[in-house]
C-alpha cells in the first residue's frame, strides 16, 4: 500500500529565514511535490521568550518568495500545548513514563559527584521504579521511561544506520513542573499528528531522532522515514556565518537573485542528479530524490549561484521576469514606473536579459528605458561626444530619419554612412549609446532604437548632435 507523501518544514520564529533553512524547506517542497505528496509549514513557536510575529512573518515572506507553497494553514506549535500534555499524561498512564520529583539542585548535586567520580554524568531519577504511594505532595515532571539496554537503530536515508547506545539515553523530561510541554515532545507529537510520513531536516538534528522515537515507540507510532541532511559550511569550509556575507533569504531578495535562480543553485547545495547544473523547477521535482544527497556538508559559492542566476534570468518568460523585476524595485524603494516605461521594459526584455546575472545588471542594461531626455551621459559616455562626434551625429541622423523601422534597414542605413564618410560602423557606435542611453556598455544600438521607437530615438540623437562640444 503506498501511502501519500507528507514532509513538512518547521522553522522556529526568532529571526529571518536562513540559507540552510530554505535548502531544508526546499528539498521537502521538491519531495512531495514529485510524488504528489503535501508539503506542511509548522511554527516552532514554544519559546515565548524569543519568538516574535516579525520572524514569523519574515519567514512566510522568505518561503513566498522563494515560490515554496505549502499545504493548509501553518501549524503553530505553541497551539498544541494541551495536545503535548495529554501525550505525556497518556504516556504516564501506560506505564511508559513517570514523576520525577528530583529538584534542579538534587540533580546537579548528583552530577557534581559523578563528574568528580568520573561517571556518567546522565541523570538516573530515584523515582523511575518508585511505588505511587511513597510520592510527596510536591511539584513533579514528567519524565519518559527510557530503554537501558540494547541500542536504538537510526535508520537514516542519508547518514545510512546510526546506532545509539541506551545507555547513552537519559529518561527525557516531557512535561515541566508548570506542566508545560519540552521541544521534543512536541515535535514528536506533532509530526505525527500531522501525518509526517519523511522528517528531512539538518543533521544537527540527528540526536534528536533518537529522542523522538522513544515517543513514538512508547506510544506505538509508526517511525516517519528520517532523512538528516548535512549543514551548509562557507567556501572555506566553516560552518556558514554572518561572515561569509547574506545570511537570510531576504538578503538575496535584496541583491537581486531571480527566485527561479536561487531554487536552482539551493537544490544542487548537497543533492546532485548527475551532472546536471542548471534545470527548471519540473526537472528538479521529477529528479530529486534522497539517494542524491551527499553526505559531506555543501560550499556556499556565489560564482555558481551567479551563473545559475543568469542562465534563469536569460531563459525566463519576458512577462515573468518583469513581473518579479518590478518587485525587486518594489521592495529595495525604487520609484514605481508608469505605464510607458513598463511597457518599454518588457518589449526590450529580449536585449536586456542576455548576460544579465542579477535584476541590477539588468536595469542597469535598461538605463536607456528607465532615463529621460535630455541624457546626461555619464563620463565614459561624454568621452564618446566630442565635437567631431556630434557633427557625425548630425550627418548621421537624416539617414535614421529616412529608414524603415527594421533591424536590417537601421543597420544598411547606419553601415552605409560609415562608408560614406570613410570609417566602420563601430566608430559611430560609441556616440550613438552615448546619444542613446547616456552610458558607455549599453545593448547593441539598434536593440535600443527598435525598443525606444522612431520618434524617441530621433529625439535622442539630435539632442546630442545639437549640444555644443
Amino acid at each position: 500500500m503506498s501511502q501519500t507523501v507528507v514532509t513538512r518544514f518547521a522553522p522556529s520564529p526568532t529571526g529571518f529565514l536562513h540559507i540552510g533553512g530554505a535548502r531544508t524547506a526546499l528539498f521537502n517542497w521538491l519531495y512531495a511535490r514529485g510524488r504528489g505528496g503535501k508539503f506542511l509549514l509548522r511554527i516552532e513557536d514554544t519559546d515565548r521568550a524569543r519568538s516574535t510575529p516579525e520572524a514569523t512573518q519574515a519567514i512566510l515572506d522568505g518561503l513566498a518568495w522563494l515560490g515554496l507553497d505549502h499545504d493548509g494553514e501553518a501549524v503553530s506549535q505553541a497551539a498544541g500545548a494541551e495536545r503535548h500534555a495529554e501525550v505525556a499524561r497518556e504516556l504516564l498512564d501506560k506505564g511508559k513514563a513517570f514523576k520525577c520529583f528530583s529538584t534542579q539542585n538534587e540533580i546537579e548535586t548528583f552530577r557534581e559527584a559523578a563528574r568528580a567520580e568520573g561517571r556518567s554524568t546522565l541523570f538516573r531519577s530515584p523515582w523511575r521504579d518508585a511505588d505511587p504511594s511513597t510520592h510527596p505532595d510536591a511539584p513533579y515532571v514528567i519524565r519518559i521511561k527510557a530503554p537501558r539496554d540494547g541500542s536504538t537503530v537510526i535508520r537514516d536515508e542519508v547518514q545510512g544506520d546510526v546506532t545509539i547506545r541506551n545507555d547513552q539515553l537519559d529518561d527525557m523530561v516531557l512535561l515541566r513542573s508548570d506542566g508545560t510541554p519540552v521541544y521534543m515532545l512536541a515535535v514528536a507529537v506533532d509530526d505525527h499528528d500531522m501525518g509526517v510520513t519523511h522528517v528531512i531536516r539538518g543533521d544537527d538534528h540527528l540526536n534528536n531522532a533518537a529522542r523522538q522515537m522513544m515517543i513514538y515507540q512508547a506510544m506505538g507510532w509508526p517511525l516517519p522515514v528520517y532523512a538528516h541532511i548535512p549543514l551548509i559550511h562557507g567556501p572555506d569550509g566553516k560552518k556558514l556565518s554572518k561572515r561569509h556575507g547574506a545570511l537570510g533569504v531576504e538578503e538575496y531578495q535584496r541583491m537581486g537573485y531571480p527566485a527561479a535562480g536561487m531554487r536552482n543553485y539551493l537544490a544542487r547545495l548537497g543533492w546532485s542528479h548527475g551532472d546536471d547544473e542548471f534545470f527548471t523547477d519540473a526537472q528538479a521535482q521529477d529528479w530529486f530524490d534522497l539517494s542524491g544527497i551527499g553526505k559531506s556538508p555543501a560550499r556556499f559559492d556565489f560564482k555558481k549561484l551567479d551563473n545559475l542566476s543568469g542562465q534563469h534570468i536569460a531563459a525566463s518568460d519576458d512577462a515573468a521576469l518583469l513581473h518579479e523585476l518590478l518587485q525587486f524595485r518594489e521592495i529595495t524603494g525604487a520609484p514605481p514606473l508608469d505605464d510607458a516605461k513598463t511597457a518599454l521594459l518588457e518589449s526590450g526584455m529580449y536585449c536586456l536579459k542576455e548576460r544579465a546575472k542579477t535584476f541590477p545588471e539588468l536595469l542597469e542594461k535598461a538605463a536607456f528605458i528607465l532615463t529621460d531626455r535630455p541624457i546626461e551621459p555619464d563620463e565614459k559616455a561624454a568621452k564618446n561626444l566630442d565635437d567631431v562626434s556630434r557633427g557625425i551625429l548630425r550627418q548621421l541622423t537624416p539617414h535614421m530619419q529616412n529608414a524603415r523601422w527594421t533591424r536590417e534597414d537601421l543597420e544598411a542605413a547606419a553601415t552605409q554612412f560609415a562608408e560614406s564618410i570613410d570609417t566602420k560602423f563601430g566608430k559611430l557606435a560609441g556616440p550613438m549609446r552615448a546619444a542613446l542611453a547616456g552610458r558607455a556598455a549599453t545593448p547593441s544600438v539598434f536593440d535600443m532604437m527598435l525598443v525606444l521607437g522612431r520618434e524617441e530615438s530621433l529625439a535622442r540623437l539630435e539632442d546630442a548632435a545639437c549640444e555644443s562640444g
